[in-house]
């Protein structure tokens, strides 16, 4: 076992463990860290706490201090130095007359490095403006392209559920979301209806995939063959939350019956299935 505390450098960023040195930290505590690209300043969203082996990837790097004022003024002062520096660096961007959009600017704590982050649908050429930055701001300078999931989490932003956008708000991390959790839950395979701002898939049908994958190993699905009290037919529709069926039975087309789904056995069963003409309207959004 091994003593951790948790730091996360951005509001809905992932959670980092570094080594307290036998120091402890309060949660919501500015504190200042050593990382991989310098000493940067975070925010404890775990206080200190023993974990197992297993979950740290050693070494850990070192918690060097609680924040003090001057550190908090460095970072008020490194702010606004990157809403100068994203102005500018559009103005370089028109000028060299590159295909990108810049989302985002970050000073690391110490101003040894600028980031920007970036958007763009290929590939872009930027030795020149890197080379024009750096003669401005005389540090060193990283350009970072992103995607569309990463550019949304950082502008923000409100989603179709008239909340905060999940991955700028509580999420550490994306997990992969499909096309098949959109036809497992049954829902509508229209573009509009599953995607969010960013145009992807939306995150939060990963939230009740587990739960769905439950039902589905007990519920068939639509076009299966089952036993019912009144004879075989095939079943129509699924309400998969109230485990109800709509079965058309075999001796009459029009004789549809519902029912539970314990009240049925499966003879033989349909899968799930996504046409090619959906899949290839649909595959930009995974």
């Amino acid at each position: 076992m091994t003593e951790i505390v948790g730091i996360r450098f951005k509001n809905s960023g992932k959670v980092y463990y570094f080594d307290p040195q036998g120091k402890k930290y309060n949660k919501e505590q500015n504190v200042i860290v050593e990382t991989a690209r310098g000493v940067e300043m975070g925010v404890v969203a775990i206080a200190n706490k023993m974990s197992d082996d297993k979950n740290i990837v050693s070494p850990l790097k070192p918690v060097l201090r609680g924040a003090s004022e001057k550190d908090l003024k460095q970072a008020k002062e490194n702010e606004e130095k990157e809403k100068e520096a994203y102005k500018i660096c559009n103005e370089k961007i028109e000028k060299h007359n590159l295909d990108m959009k810049l989302v985002d600017v970050e000073y690391t704590f110490d101003q040894n490095k600028i980031l920007f982050y970036f958007t763009s649908d290929g590939r872009v050429d930027f030795r020149e403006l890197v080379k024009d930055l750096a003669s401005v701001f005389k540090t060193r300078i990283e350009l970072r392209q992103i995607g569309v999931r990463d550019e949304a989490k950082i502008v923000g932003g409100l989603g179709v559920c008239g909340r905060k956008l999940c991955c700028a708000s509580h999420l550490g991390g994306f997990e992969p979301v499909s096309i098949k959790m959109a036809k497992e839950q049954n829902l509508s395979l229209n573009p509009t209806k599953i995607s969010g701002t960013c145009s992807r898939l939306m995150c939060c049908l990963k939230y009740e995939q587990e739960a769905y994958e439950e039902l589905n190993k007990i519920t068939p699905n639509v076009g299966s063959e089952v036993e019912t009290l009144s004879g075989r037919g095939f079943v129509t529709d699924v309400n998969l939350l109230k485990g109800l069926l709509k079965v058309s039975l075999a001796e009459s087309d029009n004789n549809i019956q519902t029912y539970h789904v314990s009240e049925i056995k499966v003879i033989k069963s349909a899968k799930i299935r996504v046409s090619d003409e959906d899949l290839k309207m649909l595959k930009d959004l995974e």
